[in-house]
């Protein structure tokens, strides 16, 4: 089994987020067991899995995302890295590639310059009281808290950049929270710097520390901030040691997210786990 390694949101290799990538031959799906213990093996955020699906249906291809841990319903960096693969082998056809996944029917375009955009669904950030034993977790008082829908994860806002970059959790703490993760944000300190919006993003339960660039989390950040400033286009940087810049618009139900990724690993799976 081919399996690349890819790094997503970045122009630049060994900063971005990493995600491993296998484009099976199909047309059926691996065990998820299997997919699962490669996924570990890799011990990246996420690894992700497509399969080719056959022609004259809603998708073009089936895409699948494991975390070291669990199966995950939406992945924004290892899509990124899936379509820029594709690009690669020569396997897109002109315009937009469909996908069909646990999160829905998910599109993207890859452009000629290197730029990828992704056209997922908008997730929700409802306000609600500050979650028990959450600013223990952060070490630090938080201005407010939302909850993201479908995502599963808990938005806070933090009061500055520094605030967000500063931060040192307890994971432990984190993991005993009754959430997938914890999405931390706050407003630029200076907007001319290229971003409007920086974040992170905890989610030791599902086996992921820090996520070093979130996609995923860009789908409630990125309405969430849009509504703050008052205009649909938004750029965030996720602040991780890693970083990444995710640029994001506002259409309606949806957000596009876009960005570039370089292949750093391609290589070959020597042995499969049993199921």
């Amino acid at each position: 089994m081919r399996i690349r390694i890819i790094d997503a949101f970045t122009d630049r290799p060994f900063s971005g987020n990493p995600a491993a990538v296998c484009l099976l031959d199909g047309p059926h799906w691996p065990h998820p067991e299997q997919m699962r213990r490669i996924a570990a093996e890799m011990n990246l955020s996420e690894t992700a899995f497509a399969v080719p699906l056959p022609p004259g249906g809603e998708a073009d291809w089936g895409l699948r995302w494991f975390t070291p841990v669990e199966e995950v319903n939406l992945c924004g960096h290892g899509t990124l890295a899936t379509v820029h693969a594709l690009q690669g082998d020569g396997l897109l056809g002109e315009g937009w590639v469909r996908f069909d996944t646990r999160g829905g029917l998910l599109r993207a375009l890859a452009e000629a310059d290197g730029t990828i955009t992704l056209d997922f669904p908008a997730n929700p950030h409802l306000p609600v009281d500050t979650l028990p034993g959450v600013e223990e977790a952060l070490g630090r008082p938080v201005l407010a808290a939302y909850e993201t829908g479908a995502l599963a994860d808990y938005l806070v806002l933090l009061p500055d950049e520094h605030a967000v970059r500063a931060l040192a959790p307890d994971f432990g703490a984190l993991t005993r929270l009754p959430v997938r993760g914890v999405l931390v944000t706050a407003p630029a300190d200076d907007p001319a710097a290229g971003y409007d919006f920086v974040s992170r993003f905890f989610a030791p339960a599902v086996g992921i520390a820090e996520d070093p660039v979130t996609g995923s989390a860009h789908t409630a950040l990125a309405p969430y901030w849009a509504e703050r400033l008052g205009r649909t286009k938004v750029t965030g940087y996720q602040a991780s040691v890693r970083g990444g810049l995710v640029r994001c618009e506002v259409t309606g139900d949806r957000v596009l997210l876009a960005g570039r990724a370089v292949t750093v690993l391609d290589g070959t799976l020597q042995a499969l786990p049993q199921a």
